[in-house]
């Protein structure tokens, strides 16, 4: 009957243990044959050892092949065979002269190898046996004969206590190497499953990546690298004989986090090269990031003819219907005859006059977001400023607004942008304000490494949860005389300088609208 298979039947390490195992064994059975009797062995009983010899010829022979261990499994083979070393050197020894024939010492190296080879507690069942038999022989003979000196039963002990300690000493260096083994192959499957993972990626990046070795040959390229290089296989080649303008760049290349503009491969495009590595921790290896810029350009491109179009159409359908106003006011002006009704008529197409022009002033200023020129503006005096130009109806327009900043705070940010991101908050909160005394406040302070945030505060009824969710986005009003625009602005002009802003959720402690502006601080 068939073995059901093992862990060990399924180890090649073991199967290679093995092998040599059966090697040594035939070694030795060969040496008993031939020349045992020269070597001084079973001259007590010369045809008993000679047909010991014989059988573990034979033994070995049989039980070393492959099909063997194939019908009787790794476990029950090697216990099978350690067994019989075991009964063989005792047969061995009682026919050579007894313990101080040498043979015990062969035990001792059968059960190290049965222990680094075996599992379990199999080693440990073939100690104890060979204790016995080597007990049981020197008992007989000391029966026999006069009595052994008390020499020899301390040696005969000791070799016994041998047996044990080899035995132990195998069985936990083997679990030991199991243990290792086993850790070793988990850790080599994750590893091979990080590297497919890592090829994965380096495969499906748009960016061109290749590996270089520290003797200048291509170790890895991505298919973005072989299409910008124009090559179909560069693994393996210097990098020299693929494009030495590259390769030149890569010499000379220092630590750049952005990288450097070179034209390089057949079709001389224009890209981005950054190099970075070289230390030990990569062996050595050079990672080259190879960006098409124009691709990005391209794509660039259509993103904002993409974006000009959806402004556009925005556009043209919130300018519509202000024109109509003017277009419809500017048709009953001609007609009409008093002057209560020319005055109101003109009223309304100035206020809609007014209303496309804000439109249009506000497209221009996103136009301007990408020319930022920051400078460090000092916050209180720049605040004061603001708040007397939108009070110029007196003292009790001016009670309106409250500010609560430290002299010494400043912005990092362009004065015209920062104008424009307050004047809209600013706006905004006066038109939902109640108009008492400090219904408008604005407060900063400074947040650390080197960051400031504007709050901007007002005592209205604050915004709606549906409205929050489109606060920000463009031509999205809730005011009827609004644009839609001054807060999509602001956002945008405050991210153009590095800067956020952003509506904080409601304090039922203190109602309204609550704003924040934060960003970098210039000394």
């Amino acid at each position: 009957m068939k073995a059901m298979p093992t862990e060990a039947d399924n180890d090649p390490a073991r199967h290679k243990a093995l092998r040599y195992f059966n090697l040594f064994r035939l070694i030795i059975a060969g040496l008993f044959l031939v020349a045992g009797t020269r070597l001084g062995l079973g001259f007590e009983a010369p045809r008993l050892f000679w047909a010991t010899a014989l059988a573990y010829v034979l033994i070995v022979l049989a039980l070393g092949f492959p099909d063997a261990e194939r019908r009787i499994g790794f476990a029950r083979l090697m216990a099978i065979q350690s067994f019989g070393d075991i009964a063989i050197l005792s047969i061995a020894m009682w026919t050579s002269g007894g313990y101080s024939s040498g043979i015990p010492v062969l035990m001792m190296i059968v059960l190290a190898g049965a222990g680094l080879v075996t599992e379990g507690r199999v080693v440990l069942l073939m100690a104890s046996l060979a204790t016995i038999a080597v007990l049981l022989e020197n008992g007989l003979r000391s029966l026999a004969t006069s009595g052994p000196a008390a020499g020899d039963f301390f040696r005969v002990a000791l070799t016994c206590a041998s047996f044990f300690g080899i035995a132990i000493v195998a069985r936990l260096l083997a679990q030991r190497a199991l243990a290792n083994a086993s850790l070793a192959a988990a850790r080599g499957l994750e590893l091979a499953r990080q590297e497919a993972i890592n090829a994965y990626i380096i495969r499906d990046m748009h960016d061109a990546i290749i590996v270089l070795r520290a003797d200048g040959t291509v170790r890895q390229a991505n298919p973005s690298a072989r299409a910008l290089l124009g090559q179909a296989r560069i693994e393996g080649r210097p990098l020299a004989d693929i494009d030495a303008a590259l390769a030149d760049h890569c010499r000379r290349a220092g630590a750049d986090e952005f990288g450097q503009m070179i034209t390089l491969g057949q079709a001389r495009r224009l890209l981005r090269c950054r190099v970075t590595g070289g230390g030990s921790h990569i062996g050595g290896d050079r990672l080259i990031y190879l960006t098409d810029l124009e691709d990005i350009q391209r794509h660039m491109q259509q993103s904002k003819l993409a974006s000009l179009g959806r402004l556009t159409a925005s556009m043209a359908h919130e300018i519509r219907n202000p024109l109509s106003a003017v277009a419809q006011a500017a048709e009953l002006l001609y007609g009409e005859k008093r002057a209560d009704m020319q005055a109101r008529l003109a009223r309304i197409i100035n206020d809609n006059a007014k209303r496309i022009e804000r439109m249009i002033r506000g497209v221009l200023a996103l136009g301007r977001r990408e020319r930022t020129q920051p400078e460090a503006l000092p916050l209180a005096e720049f605040v004061a400023e603001l708040f007397d130009a939108a009070s110029l109806g007196g003292e009790g327009e001016r009670a309106i607004f409250r500010a609560d900043i430290a002299p010494g705070l400043t912005l990092g940010i362009d004065r015209a942008h920062l104008h424009q991101i307050l004047d809209n908050l600013l706006t905004n909160a006066r038109r939902y304000c109640s108009g008492a005394p400090g219904a408008i406040r604005v407060g900063a302070e400074n947040t650390g490494e080197g960051q400031v945030s504007v709050h901007v505060r007002d005592d209205g009824p604050g915004v709606d949860a549906q409205a929050r969710a489109h606060l920000f986005e463009p031509f999205f009003t809730s005011h009827p005389k609004g644009t839609g625009l001054g807060l999509y602005i602001a956002r945008e002009l405050a991210e153009a300088n590095g800067f956020t802003l952003e509506l904080l959720d409601d304090d039922p402690a203190a109602p309204g609208a609550h704003f924040v502006l934060t960003g970098r601080s210039l000394p």
